[in-house]
């Protein structure tokens, strides 16, 4: 994983806790949540946790959650948590001494490295854990209110009276299958319960004889 992208999950295994609350999240949720596999939450979950960022149990009750009020972790917080060495590095190898330009060009660099990783840091720390999750809220709603406006413009096609919108079935949300009939997909937030219970019906579904 890179290390952008590490940064993205981390954040978003914290918000994902922010969300829940006190309710202890497995590995297994949050992975299905980011879409990734357990064994890379869970590395992640100790990098998190010796930062002071989260706390875990275990057993069959146990799980991880935030150590700290979401209000006062901030992304850069984050950041440091997970050991960054700045915005982009400089060369792997050193440069030629014998070039005007590669003689100089590390410490030029170096300087613009400080500039760039100072104004980050600078505004990671205005944003908290909690902004996160306040700024998701409305997406959720937003995208809640567009599939509620697809469901109610389809126009009526055809002698079946299936509704088509934008070469769409009704709500916009159809693919078509092998057998040419298309498949409903529900667009709606996805709320915790739901994402519990979806990991627990397929761990059955796996364990269950043929």
């Amino acid at each position: 994983m890179s290390t952008n992208s590490r940064f993205a999950v981390a954040v978003h295994v914290l918000s994902l806790m922010a969300w829940s609350g006190e309710e202890p999240l497995k590995s297994e949720q949050v992975a299905e949540s980011v879409n990734t596999n357990p064994v890379v939450i869970r590395r992640m979950l100790l990098e998190l946790a010796d930062a002071g960022l989260v706390v875990s149990q275990t057993g069959s009750l146990g799980g991880s959650r935030l150590a700290n009020d979401p209000a006062k972790t901030t992304l850069l917080d984050v950041y440091r948590a997970l050991e960054y060495g700045g915005v982009f590095s400089l060369h792997r190898a050193p440069p030629s001494r014998d070039c005007p330009v590669g003689v100089n060009i590390e410490t030029v660099l170096g300087e613009v490295l400080m500039e760039v990783d100072s104004a980050v840091e600078q505004v990671l720390a205005t944003i908290t854990i909690n902004d996160v999750v306040q700024r998701l809220r409305p997406c959720g709603a937003a995208t809640k209110n567009a599939s509620l406006a697809r469901n109610g413009t389809g126009k009526t096609n055809g002698r079946n009276g299936v509704g088509k919108t934008n070469g769409r079935n009704g709500n916009g949300t159809g693919a078509v299958t092998r057998n040419g009939r298309k498949k409903q997909y529900d667009q709606r937030q996805i709320t915790l319960s739901e994402l519990r219970n979806g990991t627990k019906n397929r761990k059955a579904k796996a364990v269950r004889p043929a």
